[in-house]
């Protein structure tokens, strides 16, 4: 049975839906003021992946992934660029799609967007203010009074002593506990804003997620994930915001994402340390970027190096040479046989991602081994359900990225032929030297009874 790491609980939890079959799953997407890095991309990544071995377990799957498309930093990103906020929206959501599909993700069942659903952000925090947990200021503001809801701390394991004490919190004169934090934004001049009791504004982050995720999934759901970022305060926000206004639980488990890091420290855009995601895959294939983030565990903190890199694409390069020979159809897995058995048990612990790639590499060693072609079947279709090895081995193997600036399929051929041709003619030492001149151009040659084959290495 699948086992799920709950970050309220702090430990595994079997895995059992609210209806029998059927899983409603929301993960914070995406605030669109610029271009993914690859610390979101690890985030994306890793819901994907979860997303997939449910629907792979022969679960129903509604996964909802939001857009923020209204925030201080889109507005601030729109003016500095001198253009309206709808164009740097959209542009920034058409880039996030093209990053998304390069690395292969599915789309999820919905993609909300902020903006969609003002109104019933609206109805939300007047239903908290009828609660008595929210607050009109004299600003025009709206406030969550922490310190009335029970529960707050619960999921961070902080508590309000334990803020007041060790948190930096901005002052602000209209809120009535400095831990209060902005459910409705009273409007500036020149930034977008919609109608409200409290008068013209916009929303404050963390209400966007208790609305969406409701509009879509119901007022309780099974998953809710986003990266370890978010756990405080963003989400221990939305658990004050929907349980103090519904009355009930939530979500039943929670889980988050590790970071990714560049020389040990956290990649974010803060920070400038980041990569994005359209820089990286000029230099890598998307897939081998897509391994080298699932093949460690999502929870655990992944560091970015060119070597990991480098590392991760020469692992896969070795999955898909594996795979060159096989001939045989796709077909349904067999749960039951010893090696699909182990990568279900170990995706069922906690999506245990490098025990799974590790059967990957088990079986793709039988494949080279004994020439199996029920152990290449295998490996294809089990690295399906993680959205890996479904290209043809010999297009992977020999793909030019946009920068490779090397040589293309129709040089490569050429100097084969010129090298078979010194061959026949006994001229070894020019075919060595036309070997050479290609491995160091990055082209490796691969010389079988069938003939000669190359792949970029």
């Amino acid at each position: 049975m699948l086992k799920i790491h709950n970050s309220l609980t702090r430990d595994k939890q079997t895995f059992v839906p609210i209806e029998p079959g059927r899983v409603r799953m929301y993960v914070c997407g995406m605030t669109v003021y610029d271009d993914c890095h690859l610390g979101h991309a690890r985030m994306l990544l890793s819901f994907d992946m979860v997303y997939r071995w449910l629907q792979a377990s022969a679960y129903d799957v509604t996964y909802v992934r939001n857009i923020t498309d209204i925030d201080d930093k889109i507005i601030a990103r729109a003016a500095e660029n001198k253009e309206s906020i709808g164009e740097l929206t959209k542009r920034m959501v058409a880039n996030l799609h093209r990053d998304t599909e390069r690395l292969l993700m599915l789309p999820p069942t919905f993609e909300p967007r902020a903006t969609e659903h003002i109104p019933g952000m609206v109805a939300l925090i007047e239903k908290l203010i009828g609660n008595g947990l929210a607050y009109p200021a004299a600003n025009g503001d709206v406030y969550y009074a922490v310190a009335k809801f029970p529960g707050y701390g619960k999921l961070s394991g902080k508590t309000l002593s334990d803020l007041r004490a060790g948190e930096r919190i901005e002052i602000d004169p209209h809120k009535r506990d400095p831990l209060d934090f902005v459910l409705w934004k009273a409007a500036k001049p020149g930034e977008p804003s919609w109608p409200s009791p409290w008068g013209q504004g916009r929303p404050g982050w963390h209400i966007e997620c208790s609305v969406m995720s409701e509009y879509h999934l119901g007022q309780h759901f099974d998953i809710h994930g986003g990266g370890h970022d978010l756990q405080f305060p963003h989400h221990e926000n939305e658990i004050a915001q929907s349980e103090g206004a519904h009355g009930h639980n939530f979500v039943n488990y929670w889980m988050h994402n590790g970071f990714l890091r560049f020389n040990d420290e956290k990649m974010s855009k803060s920070l400038g340390n980041f990569f994005k995601i359209d820089d990286v895959v000029k230099v890598y294939d998307p897939e081998v970027l897509r391994f080298f983030i699932l093949r460690a565990h999502y929870r655990s903190p992944l560091n970015y190096t060119e070597a990991t890199l480098a590392d991760a694409k020469h692992a896969l390069d070795r999955l898909y040479t594996a795979l060159k020979e096989n001939t045989a159809p796709t077909a349904a897995i067999d749960w039951n046989e010893p090696a699909a058995l182990r990568f279900r048990e170990a995706m069922d612990d906690d999506f245990n991602t490098p025990e799974a790639v590790a059967v990957l590499f088990e079986l793709a060693n039988e494949a080279n081994r004994s020439r199996s072609q029920a152990a290449a079947a295998l490996l294809k279709a089990l690295g399906g359900t993680l959205g890996l090895l479904q290209r043809d081995p010999h297009a992977y193997l020999q793909a030019a990225l946009v920068d490779d600036g090397g040589l293309n399929a129709e040089q490569i051929e050429a100097q084969i032929a010129a090298r078979a041709a010194a061959k026949k003619a006994k001229n070894f030492a020019e075919a060595d030297r036309l070997r050479a001149e290609l491995l160091v151009a990055g082209i490796t040659l691969e010389d079988s009874a069938q003939g000669t084959t190359w792949r970029r290495t």
